[in-house]
């Protein structure tokens, strides 16, 4: 695949419990970083990449996301609401009639810097829609701004993956940015689950790949996370 595909979906159903008492009144997705709310980094993002149809997933303070989200006329956005949350696999699951074949997935509260070409056309470059179900964004954790974890994945050789074992620490986090083809969700394990199950099962195929993100990627986690952040980008 040369260009990105033309829909995507934003995740933006999560409680944001670790970012209380923050959330306790806005959504994660509309907490404003860099003079705006996450969610609109996210969309501008895809539009700059050519992305026409974004649908967005919405449960905790649905309204107050949606009202914000009506103000926006580019890209065109579809809301999905979910009665009970259904998990990461189980919101994009629920909003495969309105993808295409491949598509862009995006965690709401992920804020990231681009280099040129930028990580979503990076992403589009490298995946290979016959050899693969999906490709990840991987962030270096010693470059993550105000991330504290152990990491999500090692990269054995250019391109091929491993996720971390208990105990562990891997070089790699997950940054919440991806694109997957349709076809990765044969393997659905019920209604409600994690994409990370689905990564698990393609990884085991030998179809999952990963490129590195060589931007900054910024982890808006809690309060305190959150001040670094703001206070960082006011330098």
């Amino acid at each position: 695949m040369t260009k990105p595909p033309r829909s995507a979906m934003i995740l933006a159903a999560g409680l944001g419990t670790r970012l209380r008492p923050i959330t306790d009144t806005t959504p994660k997705p509309l907490v404003a970083v860099g003079g705006r709310p996450l969610i609109d980094h996210a969309l501008d993002r895809l539009a700059e990449a050519g992305v026409e149809h974004v649908v967005v997933n919405i449960h905790y303070k649905a309204d107050m996301i949606a009202a914000h989200l009506a103000r926006r006329t580019h890209p065109r956005i579809e809301l999905s609401e979910e009665a009970k949350l259904l998990d990461t696999g189980g919101g994009v699951a629920r909003a495969l009639p309105s993808l295409g074949e491949a598509f862009l997935v995006v965690n709401s509260d992920v804020f990231w810097r681009d280099v040129e070409p930028p990580a979503l056309l990076r992403l589009a470059a490298a995946f290979d829609p016959i050899a693969t179900d999906g490709i990840l964004l991987l962030q270096p954790t010693a470059t993550a701004v105000g991330y504290e974890g152990s990491g999500d994945y090692f990269l054995d050789q250019p391109g091929s993956l491993r996720r971390r074992r208990d105990g562990e620490v891997a070089p790699y986090l997950f940054a919440g940015i991806q694109l997957l083809h349709r076809r990765l969700f044969n393997a659905m394990p019920g209604r409600v689950f994690s994409l990370v199950r689905l990564f698990d099962h393609a990884e085991k195929a030998g179809r999952l790949a990963a490129i590195v993100h060589d931007g900054e990627w910024y982890h808006v986690g809690t309060p305190d996370g959150l001040a670094s952040i703001r206070e960082r980008l006011a330098q």
